[in-house]
């Protein structure tokens, strides 16, 4: 019976290494089909400016990728948009400020800290402190709690157990 529960055990671990090794497959090809943004204009100085606004601005699609980064198809029109307004004179503030008023700040991958973000701030903090907080009662209940007395008939029997000695039957 144990024999059987090992092999059980073993199987399921070789189908999770598959799986595993799958979905790691899965991603790598995923991760390469991503290209970079590359601006197509022949001006260095615009490319550059079109890719580090592509890197500060959040795929609305992929979420924790940045539109350099992403493929989507929302990724592929933001960097087309930033190029055209480059291409319009617009600047670097104008075109944040533009995907801002269009997308809002979750865009931003450093969004401002307003009133309206201020729990993405401080959030971390708070869950820190909370963390402490609870952790502090916890350790102080914990030492607080007394060992529970032996009732009389308890402690008799613990004097005569250790009076015997060692070795000795009860």
């Amino acid at each position: 019976m144990l024999e059987n529960n090992l092999n059980r055990v073993l199987v399921f671990l070789c189908d999770l290494c598959v799986l595993c090794g799958l979905l790691l497959i899965v991603f790598s090809v995923s991760q390469a089909r991503a290209g970079e943004a590359v601006p197509t204009e022949n001006d260095p100085v615009a490319a550059t400016r079109a890719a580090h606004l592509a890197n500060e601005l959040r795929c609305l699609v992929c979420q924790n990728q940045s539109i350099a980064e992403s493929n989507a198809e929302l990724a592929v029109d933001l960097r087309r948009q930033i190029r055209e307004q480059i291409a319009a004179g617009k600047s670097d503030g104008e075109i944040l400020t533009f995907m801002v008023a269009r997308y809002g700040d979750f865009v931003l991958y450093r969004p401002p800290l307003r009133a309206t973000t201020i729990l993405l701030w401080l959030g971390p903090l708070l869950l820190l402190v909370a963390g402490s907080v609870v952790l502090a009662r916890h350790l102080r209940a914990r030492r607080r709690r007394e060992e529970p007395a032996l009732t009389p008939e308890e402690r008799e029997r613990a004097e005569r157990l250790l009076a015997r000695g060692p070795g000795t039957q009860p």
